[in-house]
């Protein structure tokens, strides 16, 4: 326990302070429980979640977003959520490779992590990684999720603000992703702009988000391979940040779920789940119920 205690609050002006006590959370090394109960989190760090399909353009975005947010001394967090194989449990992507321009910048950490098989992209270590950020006292925090699907609504109960990011070839997908994703973005980007058909896209991505609605929500086109429309985001961003959040109980009601649920699963190990059953289901006679009733 004691060896966790030098990291139980780290320190934005040391990376490897900050970089181990992510290691202790992530990990459940000893002292991680410990680490978490002692963060102090009075500082009103903005937590910004950038998602969409795959494709997108997100880590383009997210890099060209720390270009626009790195001003004077502000330092920049950013936490890429990997997916996760299916089958052996390892990172598929390797999101950092597109931010590599910002490595070695004194005023950003960049950290990846795996989704452990979270369906919407994020886990339980995702929120408790983004506590550790906030209390290490950045000045903004992005988190990159993974579009994999309506699940993916979780980023709404980790950010502040919700980017939904799509491109101009998502207009066949839209009653499809309306269900889902349409209901949590606090704006949308349409990345690669200067693709055919993005004016038409973004005209019928309004008609939709913003039907009966009292407070539209915004609508941006992007190239964030060239920064084109970038300020625009980024002005958005600034002004939503001092803006009162009017879902902060909403988002923490979300996370006490997230981590209730991680501790009363701790005890299932889903690779050797998948081996257990794998044995059990050659057996003569089989029954999924009955072996799950005393798993």
């Amino acid at each position: 326990m004691e060896s966790s205690l030098p990291y139980l609050q780290p320190d934005a002006a040391d990376f490897r302070s900050v970089a181990r006590a992510l290691t202790i959370v992530e990990n459940d090394l000893a002292g991680s429980g410990e680490l978490l109960k002692g963060l102090n989190l009075k500082k009103d760090v903005p937590v910004i979640g950038i998602t969409g399909p795959p494709g997108a353009g997100k880590s383009t975005l997210v890099n060209s977003l720390i270009n626009s947010l790195l001003t004077g001394d502000n330092k920049i967090a950013v936490l890429a959520v990997d997916p996760t194989s299916p089958f052996n449990f390892g990172s598929l992507l390797g999101d950092r490779i597109r931010m590599a321009t910002h490595f070695n910048h004194p005023g950003v950490f960049i950290r990846s992590l795996a989704t452990r098989g979270s369906l919407g992209g994020l886990s339980a270590k995702t929120i408790e990684m983004t506590d550790v950020l906030r209390a290490a006292g950045f000045d903004y925090i992005l988190v990159e999720t993974v579009g994999v699907g309506q699940s993916e609504v979780e980023i709404a109960g980790l950010a502040d603000i919700t980017l939904l990011v799509l491109v101009p070839e998502s207009g066949d997908e839209i009653q499809n992703i309306k269900s889902g994703l349409m209901e949590i973005a606090d704006a949308f980007i349409i990345n690669k702009a200067d693709r055919a058909d993005s004016e038409l896209f973004a005209n019928n991505l309004k008609k939709i988000i913003n039907q009966n609605k009292k407070d539209q929500i915004p609508v941006f086109k992007t190239i964030a391979s060239t920064g084109e429309g970038i300020n625009e985001v980024n002005a958005f961003i600034l002004k939503a940040c001092h803006s009162k959040n009017k879902r902060k109980e909403f988002l923490l009601a979300e996370k006490a779920y997230k981590i209730i649920q991680f501790k009363r699963m701790a005890d299932v190990d889903k690779k050797r789940l998948q081996e257990d059953i794998a044995r059990a289901s050659v057996k003569a006679g089989f029954n999924f119920y009955r072996f799950l009733e005393g798993y």
